[in-house]
């Protein structure tokens, strides 16, 4: 029986535990199946979780007192008011985990459903909220956008006289950190998880990639799977270990006030205030007050990698929460005779991206990660644990988990002075009002093209990606930068006419955008190997003729996709995979995972070695027919083919006739020590057919269009190709066995019971109506049916498209029913756009497509009548 010793965070068990406090120290175990390192509430999660799905041999290893980390001092906030879909259901699912858990174990975890209120000074942040609103509901997470009268009847103290709004989540809630850590370990011990306290990992060690065993400052454990749930110290870890793993997160000091119990004492089921414009936050707390807040100006910590057992409470700095501090007192004013108890220096860990790291290690098999929450550990960590204990248990969790998984990142994001300086970005970021297509400032310039400099004297306005700088699309001499910088809007953007100036000349003339960091490999053998490998791990069938390209997925086992990519036969055992460029690290680990140890088969990432130039537009092949004096018609250059060539003065150009937009056009993937010359020849011969510069915002116009999905924003591991209308690139008709084939074909036999469409609104007014962005509801028929993945402007239609997946409703017994034509042609769609719904009209092919010969106007053809031609 378990029992909890004085003080928080320190439990005693004759079985399951062992502490300092003991007066003998239970042995370390000489093996186990997985080692868990970390005793929070996120190490205790994933203990708890993995005993649940009937794992044996679980041992968790805390360097302290179980929970004595960062979980001892959060503010203990539920809240399902995060930035992305994936985020609000860990919250969702931790929640009712927090709940549950006292009636499990008998332990009380402090859980109080009080709700929240996140607040709006400003239009803007109020339509952030409503587009939050429109998502929970979209989860069946109960919200209502509220007027500030009915925020006063709901928390006494908030003054409401510069509010527009609010959002009001009535399931929020809060619990006691210690309380829920204490109770995860309960129930994990009571199932045979082994917790050892004072116990610290030194490194993993690791041979031919596989982890082999843990080493201890008490000595070594065997084991097959390993979890680093070392918060601020997982940075450490992972570099400490033989093999170096790359964990990207720093450490920033996090402030939060304590007052005594108020004359008037809230009740404890005061709602939460999440005041995002003035940067607090603020619950009830034994009759006061915890309030905190994310400043402009966070202070990094522990940069040096300074190491330490216990983070005790760390030095106040009254100075240093100052704003925070009058904010609070602005949105609260009756505080002004509160009595404060303490300032408490909590540290928390960030990542580069705002969002936690999750999963499997590259390279290393059985090395888990589930770090960086980014002052949500306690809101996530039910969820996160759940969904990494899924993964270890059945090869992927049960929900997408692309924007969290830590392949996303790779070593590049390991610099300890990038990280540094990103979380100083970042920490503030959390509060910040976050438009559409909004950008990181800091970490700039890391990976660039040959060509940055020459674009950037030409107006390049920058995005980045992986690391990699992109240009969005080109300011004309003349144009304000300034203002078109600082452009923040969910309405129509600034540089609107700039992008449909350029998708214009890709259509009527000829464009060039440097498209270099998408992700490079070449798989080669010296027999059939790289074909071999290929079509076991493509759907579509890679044995065609020498220069041809095959556009294909690689699924996994459920026939979704790992990755979406463009192979071309290079030579008879040579093969160049073009692939999304932040698929660089995720591709790599997925065919290295499945790739035989033969060292007649070899795969290289040639990203660095080629840049890539898009020329897209009809005059594209006049461009390189003069730079080459090569016919470049389809009569000579047919359409998915590649042929090495020269272009200009370089030899060895890899030209390829596709866009990745539909359009007309070419890439060339060039040499780099060739790029400068070949961009200038192109530029120079282009004049005459009115060349001009691009950036990705056109190609999103252009492809958006033209109907073509993109992975990570359209597919993932959850899509499969029968949904998206890609049967057609799935080798069925061949007697070849690929990863997925039988979920395939089951899926072909059961029927569809979702599909991806392209939405054209109607009714919606370009220059005044909020635009759809992604993540829009979609409704048909009145009923909730799906949800939007990713949207444009179409200059060709002028109009608003949007692209997602839709359901049927269930059938008479609640089962999925299969999607039929007749319910996508007849359909009566809206999108929901912050709470206001638009008519939409629903095609499964692109509209585009019937447009190419007339400007299309909204009086011309009703859309109704193009159904089913």
């Amino acid at each position: 029986m378990i029992q909890r010793a004085a003080g928080r965070g320190l439990w005693t068990s004759t079985q399951c535990l062992a502490t300092n406090g003991d007066s003998q120290l239970l042995p370390l175990p000489s093996q186990a199946r997985v080692v868990i390192c970390g005793g929070g509430v996120v190490g205790t999660s994933v203990a708890y979780h993995l005993a649940k799905l009937g794992w044996q041999d679980i041992v968790l290893l805390e360097q302290g007192r179980l929970g004595a980390g960062t979980t001892r001092l959060c503010a203990g906030i539920v809240s399902v008011a995060k930035p992305i879909s994936i985020e609000c259901r860990m919250a969702n699912y931790s929640s009712s985990l927090y709940q549950q858990l006292e009636e499990e174990t008998g332990v009380k975890t402090g859980y109080v459903k009080t709700g929240s209120l996140c607040l709006a000074q400003n239009q803007d942040r109020f339509i952030s909220l409503k587009r939050l609103a429109s998502r929970l509901k979209v989860m069946g997470i109960s919200c209502n956008i509220i007027k500030p009268k009915e925020v006063a009847k709901l928390h006494p103290l908030v003054n409401i006289h510069d509010l527009v709004g609010a959002l009001h989540l009535p399931a929020d809630a809060v619990v006691s950190p210690p309380d829920v850590n204490h109770a995860l370990a309960v129930a994990a011990a009571g199932q045979g998880v082994q917790i050892l306290e004072r116990t610290t990992v030194q490194q993993v060690l690791v041979e031919k990639g596989q982890v082999m065993s843990v080493q201890t400052d008490r000595g070594s454990i065997e084991c097959e799977y390993f979890v680093n749930c070392a918060g601020q110290w997982a940075y450490e870890l992972g570099q400490a270990s033989e093999m170096k793993v790359s964990v990207p997160l720093h450490g920033c000091e996090h402030f939060y006030l304590l007052t005594k119990p108020l004359p008037e004492a809230l009740p404890p089921n005061t709602p939460v205030v999440m005041d995002m414009d003035g940067r607090i936050y603020a619950r009830q707390w034994q009759g006061g007050l915890l309030s905190g807040g994310f400043e402009k100006n966070p202070k990094p910590i522990f940069t040096e990698g300074r190491n330490q057992l216990e983070i005790q409470n760390m030095q106040e700095d009254w100075d240093h929460f100052e704003p925070i501090l009058s904010a609070l007192l602005r949105r609260m004013p009756n505080l002004e005779s509160a009595e404060i108890l303490q300032l408490v220096n909590c540290p928390e860990s960030f990542t580069p991206d705002m969002r936690c790291l999750m999963g499997e290690i590259p390279g290393v098999s059985g090395y888990y990660v589930l770090a960086g929450m980014n002052s949500s550990g306690l809101a996530f960590a039910g969820g996160a644990g759940k969904y990494l204990a899924e993964w270890m248990t059945y090869g992927y969790p049960t929900a997408n988990v692309w924007p969290l998984d830590i392949k996303r990142f790779g070593n590049l994001q390991s610099s300890r002075t990038f990280l540094r300086h990103r979380v100083m970005e970042v920490m503030p970021l959390l509060y910040e009002l976050k438009v559409p297509r909004w950008d990181f400032q800091t970490g700039r310039q890391l990976r660039t093209s040959p060509l940055y400099d020459r674009l950037d004297t030409q107006g390049a306005r920058w995005m980045e990606k992986h690391g990699f700088e992109r240009p969005k699309y080109f300011v004309p001499p003349g144009k304000d930068l300034l203002s078109l910088d600082q452009s923040k809007t969910f309405y129509k953007p600034d540089w609107f006419d700039i992008v449909g100036a350029e998708v214009k000349c890709c259509k009527e003339a000829v464009c060039v955008i440097d498209m270099s960091s998408f992700t490079k490999f070449e798989l080669t053998s010296t027999g059939d190997q790289a074909l071999e490998l290929l079509q076991h791990l493509c759907a579509n069938d890679l044995d065609v003729p020498v220069g041809h390209i095959v556009h294909t997925g690689m699924l996994n086992q459920k026939g979704g996709y790992e990755n979406d990519c463009s192979v071309v036969r290079i030579s008879k055992n040579s093969f160049f995979i073009i692939s999304p460029t932040d698929q660089q690290v995720h591709c790599w680990s997925w065919i290295k995972k499945h790739m035989p140890n033969d060292p007649h088969l070899h795969l290289e990432d040639v990203s660095w070695k080629y840049t890539a130039l898009n020329l897209i537009g009809p005059r594209a092949m006049d461009v390189l027919a003069e730079l080459s004096y090569v016919s470049m018609t389809p009569e000579h250059f047919p359409s998915m083919f590649c042929k090495e060539m020269s272009v200009g003065y370089a030899n060895g150009i890899r030209v390829m006739s596709m866009t990745h937009t539909g359009e007309p056009g070419f890439m060339l993937y060039i040499p780099i020590e060739y790029a400068l010359h070949v961009y200038n020849e192109v530029m120079s011969v282009g004049q005459k057919y009115g060349i001009r510069n691009a950036g990705y915002y056109a190609l999103r116009s252009l492809r958006i269009e033209k109907f073509f999905a993109f992975w990570g924003q359209d597919l993932d591991a959850f899509t499969t190709p029968l949904e998206c209308g890609r049967e057609f690139r799935v080798k069925f008709d061949k007697d070849t066995d690929f990863i997925g084939r039988e979920a395939l074909l089951q899926q072909r036999h059961d029927g569809v019971f979702r599909r991806f469409v392209m939405l054209v609104l109607d009714d919606h007014d370009t220059e005044l109506d909020l635009w759809p962005w992604w993540g829009e509801p979609i409704y048909c028929n009145g009923l909730l049916s799906g949800t939007t993945t990713s949207s444009a402007y179409s200059y060709t239609l002028e109009r608003h498209v949007c692209l997602g997946f839709v359901s049927p409703p269930p059938g008479p017994e609640g089962l999925p029913t299969p999607i039929t034509p007749d319910f996508i042609n007849r359909g009566d769609y809206e999108v929901d756009i912050a709470g206001q719904r638009y008519p939409a009209k629903a095609k499964l092919y692109p509209f585009s497509s019937l447009f190419t010969q007339q400007k299309r106007r909204k009086e011309d053809i009703e859309l109704s009548n193009l159904q089913g031609k």
